[in-house]
């Protein structure tokens, strides 16, 4: 243990330069109370005067004008070494002394708005002018010489510098400068990330030796997929795009489900369509015009599973579909917005959670998989589907209604755990087969959810997210009444499934692409 004066450090000097210039005057009154010297420059001088507090330039202070258009204004030795130098160092302050230089007890700093630009403009020479150099430069000093110096990187930590100043009477403790040292270090570490996660992008560099993530905590969970585990959620925003307005606190296993469906539910033909998941699979999918009728399809194809899962509308709910999602327990349903009628109908149920994602998109994102110290990264599986991305392979052709049904269960395969199979008729499912090591036991779980709940169909069509490498699996679809099968091209066996199709009278379309989900 060090004694009180190596632990508390009086503050006497300040180097003020931020960008984000809001909640300045609480601050500058405690400095100002506690007789501290204040440096600046810029804006940030400019509004400590307009605030009337006293201030010196930091040209003034440094005896050097900042040049290239303001470029270098703080990168001085007499900064550098203000900050750096260690207190009770001999040689330190000998160097101090013969050169005339001063110690600076606390660097307020926060960076231009890097994250901010290039969310506003594509202007290259904007976003390259707001790449800050001085700034993460004091910093990372500041915070490195956390035993002699105080580092404050954001308008959040002011009111607990004013804390400490006015418990101390103008004096930091060693924890305080730790724990701002160690948030400062995560503030460089993060703008960083930024700037080199936008040049990577930019040059379309997916995958670069030093792979650099940054994220901000959004919320910490209660546990993970279980209690003995810890979770939290972040984001590369400040926020995520959606918008809980009802319900209790959302768990891990509630946001995987609920980007599970919204994954599906974005997929879907604009301001259409109900997705109903269970453990981050679909159970149910409808995309009839009539919300509530997509609901009630959706619902059909496996009522049992849906029980405790989570529905996303693909539209704003009204009071006439809020009735018909009342009528079974739900964890989580997530809109396009609700109206107010809607809203009465479902808070009647306080732990319903509510979900507002008018605003999510499904944007040019990576997505990542991380297994112990290793991580696995690939694009999201988002193409959108035409016919341009099939072929027929069959002597018999499909119809348009045909054609447009299978698009819509292969679309909905994707969604689903491998091996997977979606049978569905009139744009909605009734039957689906997820998760099996064998592609012939998807094919008979989903059959067995068709017969189970489905009493009345019409036109019945399959789709696989990979090729049926044996004819025994399609064979058991064509038995079960299926009329025309969709899947991926790619068996050595292709012509044995192509004959049995032809022999059967049965519409065999490839697709160009596979679409596995592990």
């Amino acid at each position: 243990m060090g004694n009180r004066k190596d632990i508390m450090k009086k503050i006497k000097t300040a180097l003020i330069s931020i960008s984000d210039k809001s909640n300045l005057k609480p601050l500058l009154q405690i400095l100002k109370k506690n007789k501290v010297k204040l440096i600046s420059s810029g804006g940030t001088f400019k509004e400590i005067k307009k605030l009337r507090f006293k201030c010196l330039e930091v040209s003034d202070f440094t005896g050097f004008n900042e040049i290239l258009d303001g470029r270098v204004k703080t990168l001085h030795p007499k900064i550098h070494a203000g900050i750096l130098n260690k207190r009770n160092d001999k040689s330190h302050l000998n160097d101090i002394k013969n050169n005339n230089f001063e110690n600076i007890d606390l660097v307020i700093v926060n960076f231009y708005p890097f994250e901010k630009q290039i969310k506003q403009t594509k202007n290259q020479n904007k976003i390259i002018e707001n790449i800050d150099i001085g700034g993460p430069t004091l910093v990372r000093a500041a915070a490195k010489n956390f035993n002699d110096v105080t580092v404050i990187t954001s308008p959040n930590q002011y009111p607990e510098l004013i804390s400490e100043l006015s418990a101390n009477k103008g004096f930091t403790s060693l924890e305080f400068r730790k724990k701002m040292s160690q948030l400062a270090f995560t503030e460089t570490a993060y703008y960083d990330s930024v700037i080199s996660n936008y040049f990577n992008k930019i040059s379309k560099i997916y995958f670069p030796h030093k792979k650099v993530f940054h994220g901000n905590l959004i919320e910490e969970l209660r546990y993970g997929e279980n209690p003995h585990q810890i979770s939290a959620l972040y984001s590369h925003n400040n926020k995520i795009k959606i918008n809980k307005i009802h319900g209790k606190q959302l768990s891990y296993n509630n946001y995987n489900d609920i980007f599970s469906a919204l994954n599906i539910s974005k997929s879907l033909p604009k301001n259409t369509g109900t997705v109903i998941v269970k453990h981050a699979n679909p159970c149910g999918v409808s995309t009839l015009q009539n919300n509530l009728d997509s609901f009630k399809s959706a619902l059909a194809c496996d009522p049992i599973s849906a029980f405790g899962g989570i529905v996303s509308c693909n539209f704003k709910v009204t009071k006439s579909v809020a009735r018909e999602l009342n009528k079974i327990f739900l964890e989580v349903i997530i809109a396009n917005g609700f109206d107010n009628e809607a809203l009465k109908i479902l808070k009647s149920k306080k732990n319903l959670r509510l979900i507002n994602a008018f605003d999510y998109t499904l944007d040019e994102v990576l997505k990542f998989n991380s297994i112990n110290e290793s991580m696995l990264i690939q694009s999201e599986d988002k193409e959108i589907f035409t016919k341009k991305n099939f072929k027929v392979v069959s002597k018999k052709k499909p119809t348009n209604s045909e054609f447009e049904n299978l698009i819509f269960a292969f679309n909905i395969c994707r969604h689903v755990k491998s091996n997977a199979i979606v049978l569905a008729s009139n744009k909605s499912t009734i039957g689906i087969g997820s998760g099996q090591p064998s592609r012939l036991d998807s094919c008979k779980i989903a059959i067995d959810k068709m017969n189970k709940f489905i009493k009345t169909r019409n036109k019945i069509v399959a789709a696989s997210d990979a090729f049926f490498p044996f004819v025994d699996g399609i064979e058991k679809l064509v038995q079960s009444g299926v009329s025309a099968i969709i899947q991926p091209a790619g068996s050595i066996r292709d012509k044995k499934i192509i004959a049995f199709a032809n022999a059967t009278e049965t519409v065999l379309v490839f697709s160009k692409t596979r679409h596995f989900k592990h």
